[in-house]
């Protein structure tokens, strides 16, 4: 059986994990006028990129003949994976930004939506659509109802599925909070690197290398997290992850401040 603490857990995670994209919408929408259609833009880039394309990449390389020994030894695998993120989201967003925003006006504002969609349909698919998967299968579970989630499933495969009942069994409060709390994190994450590369988009010469600066800084908060979570407790990592992230939240509003000055210059 599930707790209801739990349960009761899960509903707010999902309703939070949904919630803080849209409503961020429509604030900027209505506070400072952002088009629906940059976050729409920033959202569909990260489910072809990060969804489609990248996974993609991950089947060939590590289930081809090297994949075993990358992913048993934890400095490789953190580094292709880092690197691979970095490579897949930041490079979707130069070419969604270079071919699809080319009417917005050199601002930061442009970027900050395509974040909001790009970082709020990662936030939404992973924690809120997630979180509702999570607590019908928990509902199912404390019904006593497994046997229909099992009634398909090969024989092979089932084990898989025990794990994660089990894994359902063992959440709490806790550490969906603490889940919530590394999806914050990644949000601003993901802000900081539009505005990142949609300077070197827009204003490209001597802001082109934020556009690599983005891959890399990308990369090296994926590695760390990985190289972390095999020897340090969960709350350690996102506290790390936190910083990391709010520097290059950071890093990415002072990038914003001087676009804005140099259009307000050129105007």
């Amino acid at each position: 059986m599930i707790p209801v603490s739990t349960l009761i857990s899960m509903a707010v995670a999902a309703l939070v994990g949904i919630a803080v994209p849209v409503l961020l919408t429509l604030w900027l929408v209505r506070k400072y006028h952002i088009r629906w259609q940059t976050v729409l833009i920033g959202a569909g880039t990260f489910i072809v990129f990060a969804l489609v394309l990248e996974p993609i990449l991950h089947q060939v390389v590590l289930k081809g003949p090297h994949g075993a020994q990358l992913m048993s030894n934890i400095w490789y695998y953190a580094l292709y994976g880092g690197l691979a993120a970095g490579l897949f989201e930041e490079t979707g967003r130069f070419l969604s930004m270079k071919y699809l925003m080319k009417k917005e006006p050199s601002r930061a504002l442009p970027g900050v939506a395509y974040g909001i969609g790009h970082g709020g349909m990662e936030m939404l698919i992973i924690f809120g659509v997630s979180m509702i998967s999570n607590l019908v299968v928990s509902l199912m579970i404390n019904a006593g109802l497994t046997d229909l989630l099992t009634a398909k499933v090969p024989e092979e495969a089932l084990p898989q599925v025990q794990a994660q009942f089990a894994q359902l069994s063992a959440m709490t409060a806790g550490s969906l909070l603490l889940g919530l709390w590394e999806r914050i994190s990644a949000l601003v994450l993901q802000l900081g690197l539009s505005i990142l590369v949609w300077a070197a988009v827009r204003r490209g010469g001597k802001w082109l290398w934020l556009f690599p600066a983005a891959i890399l800084l990308h990369a090296l908060v994926d590695a760390v997290a990985v190289i972390m979570s095999k020897s340090a407790g969960m709350v350690a990592v996102e506290l790390v992850v936190c910083a990391m992230a709010i520097a290059v939240g950071a890093m990415g509003w002072m990038v914003g401040r001087k676009m804005d000055e140099a259009e307000a210059f050129l105007v």
